[in-house]
């Protein structure tokens, strides 16, 4: 009896200490990512910057709001040009992209991001019938760029959020616009770039090691090649399921990382 309450005794004493542990080292993550500030800026500016496009959208004709997603749609499309046209491993950023698109089909990423966008639209009791598009729109258009990937994991460091701040101001100006056109969902956006953004970070914070600069650069051109997508959509030449792409992210960053350690 005295060996079964000592045993007990043991192992839930361990497992007090590794929860205790794990929320110690947390702790310690939020504190070296300096509690995510360019992250939280970024999403305060979203939302301001959106409330003020919301205001500007009640007066903006249609005829107008036509030609700025044209406009939106050929500078999304220059962008992620410039973003791909760092590659590197063509070979592995194809593989990613498809095993990715095969992983977001089989996880029906982009059909879960519209029932997320309807639920949230039937609870705001929103009348916006492009609520769903701004959500995804404004949600790809912040966070695909290399300004999010390097930021984020500087910030992860400890080392500045300056990277994220300069972001906010961009994204402040393109959140007025985008909120103008597409409405309240890229307002809602915001949630979601917190969770990216600072999942980035924090994942970073919490690994506590050197990221290479090839997995940074194959990163943002896969980010680029979504991007492509995405202009394709605004531009209305066809639609593409783009957040079906979004695994291959993560595809690209075990490629890049076996290919490191593995085969050089």
């Amino acid at each position: 009896m005295c060996i079964f309450f000592f045993k007990t005794r043991r192992k839930y004493k361990n497992i007090f200490y590794g929860t205790t542990n794990d929320l110690y080292s947390f702790y310690l993550a939020l504190q070296k990512s300096k509690t995510m500030v360019g992250t939280l800026v970024n999403t305060a500016a979203i939302i301001v910057g959106s409330s003020i496009g919301l205001v500007f959208r009640r007066s903006l004709p249609v005829k107008y709001q036509d030609i700025y997603f044209q406009a939106v749609g050929l500078f999304t499309l220059l962008l992620g040009v410039k973003m791909a046209i760092g590659m590197s491993s063509p070979l592995l950023v194809v593989l990613s992209l498809v095993l990715g698109g095969f992983v977001g089909v089989k996880m029906q990423l982009e059909k879960r991001a519209g029932q997320l966008g309807d639920y949230i639209k039937a609870r705001t009791r929103s009348k916006n019938d492009r609520f769903s598009e701004g959500l995804i729109t404004a949600f790809l258009l912040f966070c695909m760029g290399s300004m999010t990937i390097v930021g984020a994991i500087e910030e992860g460091f400890g080392k500045t959020s300056d990277l994220l701040l300069t972001k906010s101001v961009m994204d402040f100006f393109s959140s007025i616009m985008l909120a103008s056109g597409l409405g309240i969902g890229v307002l809602f956006s915001s949630i979601l770039l917190l969770l990216f953004q600072g999942g980035i970070t924090l994942a970073v914070a919490l690994v506590g090691r050197d990221i290479p600069g090839e997995m940074i650069s194959e990163i943002t051109v896969t980010g680029g090649i979504i991007l492509i997508g995405l202009s394709i959509n605004l531009l209305k030449v066809k639609k593409l399921d783009v957040l079906n792409l979004l695994p291959s992210l993560a595809f690209i960053c075990l490629f890049v990382w076996l290919e490191l350690y593995f085969f050089n």
